[in-house]
């Protein structure tokens, strides 16, 4: 691991304010611009492109350092997958969430079939510690497959109406898809 001082060689700021912008964008997904105008109001005169050069740049050991942090995941996970367009392409976004509403993690893919959702799977076990009790879900009969394969011990409950939890989380990404006019790339869909 690089020491603090090394990483932050060669910035005009200092390390709190960096540090301050970063742990802003990470952990309430505020823009860039947003961002600019807080640290502006304390006086301190940053651009947004700094702070998005900040974030390219110190991104990810804020996000895994936020990531450690959490709490930990229910035994009850809801599991959806949503249509999206990127570019005119449809992709789909899967999205699972503990009982308590904590999103577990988010995938893009091009495809909703069986391998798609033991990838979805795989993934979520790599991000969980543990696997669940109960995972509820659609009707969609990929998440059954693919259940089967990976997750043969965990009860499987299939219904529309249980599987309030998922659909709710995606209201946020479908609201800043209306903001953005459409997404352009997977990594602007994962931002929420």
């Amino acid at each position: 691991m690089v020491s603090i001082p090394e990483r932050y060689r060669g910035h005009r700021f200092s390390v709190e304010v960096v540090e301050q912008c970063v742990w802003l964008h990470y952990r309430f997904a505020l823009s860039h611009r947003n961002i600019e105008e807080m640290i502006a109001k304390r006086g301190i005169p940053v651009s947004y492109e700094t702070v998005r050069e900040w974030c390219q740049k110190f991104g990810s050991v804020y996000a895994t350092r936020l990531k450690k942090k959490r709490v930990r995941f229910r035994t009850k996970w809801h599991l959806d997958e949503v249509s999206i367009k990127m570019n005119g392409v449809r992709h789909y976004l899967w999205r699972a969430v503990d009982q308590r509403g904590m999103v577990i993690d988010i995938l893009v893919q091009p495809r909703r079939d069986r391998w798609a959702a033991l990838h979805f799977l795989r993934q979520l076990l790599r991000a969980a510690e543990r696997p669940p009790y109960v995972i509820i879900t659609d009707k969609l009969r990929n998440y059954a497959a693919a259940k089967r394969l990976i997750l043969p011990k965990v009860i499987h409950r299939q219904s529309c109406y249980l599987n309030n939890g998922a659909e709710n989380s995606h209201q946020p990404t479908r609201l800043r898809e209306r903001q953005m006019k459409r997404f352009k790339s997977p990594e602007q869909a994962h931002a929420i």
